[in-house]
């Protein structure tokens, strides 16, 4: 029953033709909050009667059960990508290695930062043989954020972020690392919804603008 009544209101969303109303967009913190708000900020004085909702806590919403009706993710594999779900294939996403501007911060001996529970790669490790030392572990990507610019250690983040910070610098000699490839998810019907698609195609375009900071190939802030 349930299932019945999920479909049939995704079914009656996607004859709304209207330009008001929710619209509930999920996608990763960082791209949220250093990336796409002022994109966001755009399309809602474009469309004022439209009610944006962004989820980026970080969880995975359910498009098929309208947890949300468009998400932006980073997908390694397309293959991994639900079938039931209508993907446009965005930008590359890269990283890069990141330590703060000022050498003053972090003195001789940076630390490794890791997230969750990510490893220390075996380059540092190899780096460290002479005299290792401890990682300092964070678990989300704010606290990372926050510890690369107070001068703990050396870090992998987006080069959006990293690249666009005047407080952090790319560690010389290290190479970008792929995270994948961003993709805008909808689910098969509440895509023919007029909104959804607008808001689709707009995020599209403007990420489009941002291909080669999300690539790393704008240089690090001044």
């Amino acid at each position: 029953m349930q299932t019945s009544s999920q479909q049939l209101e995704t079914r009656v969303f996607g004859r709304d033709q209207g330009l008001r109303g929710l619209l509930r967009v999920t996608l990763p913190p960082p791209l949220a909050a250093h990336l796409l708000m002022p994109d966001f900020a755009d399309f809602a004085q474009l469309h004022p009667e439209i009610e944006l909702e962004l989820l980026s806590s970080g969880e995975l919403a359910n498009l098929t059960n309208r947890e949300a009706d468009l998400a932006l993710r980073v997908v390694y594999d397309r293959k991994t990508l639900p079938l039931n779900l209508h993907g446009l294939k965005g930008p590359e996403l890269w990283g890069g290695t990141y330590v703060a501007r000022d050498p003053l911060a972090y003195g001789s001996a940076p630390r490794w930062i890791t997230v969750g529970g990510a490893t220390v790669p075996d380059w540092v490790r190899a780096a460290e043989a002479a005299g290792p030392r401890v990682p300092f572990r964070v678990v989300d990507f704010d606290a990372q954020l926050a510890a690369v610019r107070q001068g703990v250690g050396m870090t992998i983040m987006p080069c959006f972020v990293g690249d666009a910070d005047p407080l952090l610098v790319r560690v010389s000699g290290t190479d970008l690392h792929p995270y994948g490839t961003l993709w805008l998810l909808t689910q098969g019907e509440t895509r023919k919804t007029r909104r959804v698609r607008l808001l689709t195609e707009f995020i599209a375009a403007r990420l489009g603008l941002h291909a080669p900071l999300l690539a790393g190939k704008i240089g690090p802030a001044g």
